[in-house]
């Protein structure tokens, strides 16, 4: 909770503008009440903008709108969570999410767990793909986290 956020922020200092889709209104309630300190402050920084939404419903609507997208929604490439996000992970969800990054732009989605399936869509899809593979908690038994690193071809116009 605000982790990814926070990490948004420190990767891609000011001016750049973040958007976070939040399908659940309570999740902001909590992050701007009892959750706060969690959040410190992230929530309200002059260069975010929180949207109660669907990430889906953003990412469809947005036509090379994206410098990047960090999908840190599911537990991994499929709707766990959420049945409905299935779209975000199937091939015509990848191929929105491809229009709506510019040329360059970069997809991240976490995983708890390995997909190849994911990885062979990601690259059909028109993506060049690398796949990070981390232990979580630092100890060797840990089940491993996933960070798939999608990049749209061509030159980022911020490059």
């Amino acid at each position: 909770m605000g982790f990814t956020l926070a990490a948004a922020q420190a990767a891609f200092p000011a001016p750049a503008m973040i958007v976070v889709a939040e399908l659940v209104p309570q999740v902001v309630a909590w992050a701007r009440g009892p959750l706060a300190g969690i959040f410190q402050g992230s929530i309200e920084h002059p260069y975010t903008t929180i949207a109660i939404a669907d990430v889906h419903d953003m990412i469809a609507a947005a036509a090379e709108g994206y410098d990047a997208i960090l999908l840190d929604v599911d537990n991994g490439p499929d709707g766990l969570i959420q049945l409905a996000n299935d779209r975000l992970y199937c091939d015509w969800g990848l191929r929105a999410t491809y229009a709506a990054l510019v040329p360059g732009g970069v997809l991240a989605v976490w995983s708890s767990y390995p997909d190849e399936a994911f990885t062979k869509r990601l690259r059909s899809t028109g993506f060049a793909v690398e796949t990070m593979v981390m232990h979580g908690g630092g100890h060797e038994d840990d089940a491993p986290h996933v960070i798939w690193i999608a990049k749209r071809p061509g030159s980022s116009p911020s490059s």
